[in-house]
């Protein structure tokens, strides 16, 4: 799991960490609508409930301050309700505990516990996991896209800083749609579930030497400004449905700030409260 770490080279002063799905790329919404809620239907045959479920699932995961949750942390929030609610969900207990507690929580960390384990939930959440992978790499490239204005952020963002893709999708997909997309040459290195969670990724790279002032995290969800938050780096937020936007104001304003030390204070506490205001409107969206 360190080997990434290990290998990875400061070479600028100032490094940006960038979510992927829903901040850089185009991609959350419709993998979501798509892939993750209408595969937990079928792989737990929940059809009787497939309205109520898939609208819940779409909260969570889109219109909620747990926005941008790891996938299966999801899994266990939607199946446990669900669980309560209509039928009960065989092992879920066993399933949710292991979300609460793993240090890894990914496919290959799933894989293993689905081999120690005898409860059927595990092994329904990874055969989930394997379908909802297959799901996305179905859906048609041009709906796989950026958002207006990320690669010109990026590009000037590469010009005084590293670039490091830190998201909890997976990694397969991620290289995937940043390399046609042509933004893969313009990174340092890609962080996903598989290194481990957001924070934990930002404090390895920390150690490389960087100042915490240094360090910006964009993202589009409240757990990427807890991840800036737990290593005391900065946070630039990506408003939902006003993604365009947000990379304009980062590219033509943000930016210059944070490399000039001029991000922190007044500055970032006001983009901080505009994105917590328009995520709890964004409830109303779905």
């Amino acid at each position: 799991m360190g080997d990434v770490f290990e290998n990875f080279q400061k070479k600028q002063e100032y490094l940006i960490c960038i979510d992927s799905d829903g901040c850089a790329m185009d991609t959350m919404d419709i993998k979501h609508f798509k892939c993750f809620g209408p595969c937990m239907v079928k792989e737990w045959g929940l059809e009787p409930w497939e309205e109520v479920l898939l609208k819940r699932w779409n909260e969570v995961n889109l219109y909620s301050m747990t926005r941008g949750i790891n996938r299966f942390k999801a899994l266990a929030i939607v199946l446990r309700e669900a669980s309560e609610a209509y039928r009960p969900i065989d092992g879920i207990d066993a399933f949710v505990r292991w979300c609460e507690t793993a240090q890894e929580l990914s496919g290959e960390a799933l894989s293993k516990m689905e081999k120690n384990e005898s409860s059927v939930c595990f092994q329904k959440a990874l055969s989930w996991s394997k379908a909802v992978n297959e799901a996305i790499e179905g859906l048609p490239e041009d709906v796989k896209k950026p958002y207006d204005g990320v690669a010109q952020g990026i590009r000037a963002a590469h010009e005084k800083a590293d670039i490091a893709i830190v998201s909890s999708a997976n990694k397969q997909a991620v290289v995937e749609e940043w390399e046609r997309c042509g933004l893969l040459s313009l990174t340092d290195v890609v962080l996903t579930q598989t290194e481990g969670s957001k924070a934990y990724c930002i404090g390895r790279l920390l150690e490389a030497g960087y100042e915490k002032d240094h360090v910006l995290m964009i993202g589009d969800a409240p757990g990427d400004h807890q991840a800036a938050l737990q290593n005391g780096v900065c946070f630039y937020p990506i408003l939902v449905k006003k993604e365009a936007l947000s990379w304009k104001r980062f590219r033509e304003e943000a930016l210059e700030r944070f490399q000039n030390d001029r991000y922190r204070g007044a500055y970032e506490e006001r983009c901080i409260a505009d994105f917590e205001k328009n995520l709890g409107k964004g409830e109303n969206n779905g």
